[in-house]
């Protein structure tokens, strides 16, 4: 849920979810320590069987232990190491997130702690998830990020080699991979949300639907409590359900399908669909939405290579299928970058 002071009514919110006995709670901002009070309210009066946290870490210091040790993932913003963390973030950012890891860890907090990463114009994908896997006492539990090639600000990206920037991600993915690998076969399976997940599907021949849930099974509620099938653009219609007060989280399931090319696309039963926003708006265009595509399908078919390897990992014992089962539940990981 999108936070900013509540306007509506917490029994509303209760009898919203109370048809779903595995109902989670995220809550996503902005930032949504910015309503403290707010969150901890909600902790305390919903039940949910779940609740994480979408955060820039700035604020976890004062966070109550009571409130923290409730979240089954908190998602702290961090792009790698100091230098490209602050070019992104602001001077200072990133020593106050590890301030955060380290106070959150030494209060107690054993749950997933997942570095929600945004990867653009001037990252590179293999040195930033790397170092930030490397981290210990504290690290984190798992690394995700997302393609920032929809969401950049103006001129981000207008001196840079688009097209030869997706070459080099793309490297920079193959070489994860083969990390990835050789440590399973020293029996470690290491947090990478998007190599696990799409993984195990590939395992388990298990289609995905939308992984990040959007207007399938997962609803933001604005403050004002509009219901809309993801949290980004509330002022699209494509993304408007309705309000919450009187309805149940049954009602809504499902109310938005995926647009072509995505529903005719061989892949769908493995990525799910990538992002339900730019899957409608498109804003770069077609061709760039194809080739960003294209760094799915390169991601899933360097897996579907080593997938022989994998399986005879499981097959000794060195690993489990289970270790590649992630997310269990919906945290807030998109999966696919």
């Amino acid at each position: 849920m999108r936070t900013g002071r509540i306007q509506y009514r917490l029994q509303d919110l209760k009898e919203f979810l109370s048809d779903d006995p595995e109902a989670g709670i995220g809550f996503y901002g902005g930032e949504p320590l910015m309503a403290m009070e707010d969150v901890m309210r909600i902790m305390d009066e919903v039940p949910a069987k779940y609740f994480h946290l979408q955060t820039n870490g700035l604020l976890l210091p004062y966070l109550p232990t009571e409130y923290l040790k409730r979240f089954t993932t908190i998602l702290i913003s961090v792009d790698g190491g100091e230098e490209i963390t602050d070019y992104y973030r602001g001077k200072g950012v990133y020593r106050s997130v590890i301030r955060a890891l380290k106070d959150i860890r030494k209060r107690g907090y054993r749950g997933d702690v997942v570095a929600r990463m945004v990867v653009s114009s001037h990252s590179d994908v293999y040195r930033d998830v790397s170092y930030l896997l490397s981290l210990r006492n504290p690290g984190f539990d798992h690394v995700h990020w997302q393609l920032d090639v929809f969401w950049s600000t103006e001129g981000t990206w207008d001196d840079v080699d688009f097209e030869r920037w997706l070459e080099e991600y793309n490297r920079g993915v193959t070489r994860l991979v083969e990390d990835w690998v050789e440590g399973i076969g020293r029996g470690r399976v290491a947090g990478i949300a998007p190599f696990q997940g799409v993984t195990y599907t590939l395992l388990t021949h298990h289609p995905t639907d939308l992984r990040c849930g959007a207007g399938r099974d997962a609803f933001a509620i604005h403050p004002d409590g509009t219901i809309m099938a993801c949290p980004i653009s509330p002022e699209l219609p494509f993304n408007l359900l309705g309000k919450m007060e009187g309805r149940h989280s049954r009602e809504f399931v499902k109310r938005v399908e995926l647009d072509e090319p995505c529903r005719s696309c061989d892949m769908l039963w493995v990525c799910g669909g990538r992002c339900l926003f730019v899957n409608k708006i498109k804003p770069w265009g077609e061709k760039a939405f194809r080739q960003v595509c294209g760094t799915v399908r390169h991601l899933v078919r360097t897996l579907e290579g080593y997938l022989p390897d994998i399986r005879h990992q499981i097959e000794r014992g060195t690993v489990k299928l289970e270790d590649f089962h992630y997310p269990r539940v919906n945290n807030g990981v998109e999966v696919i970058p």
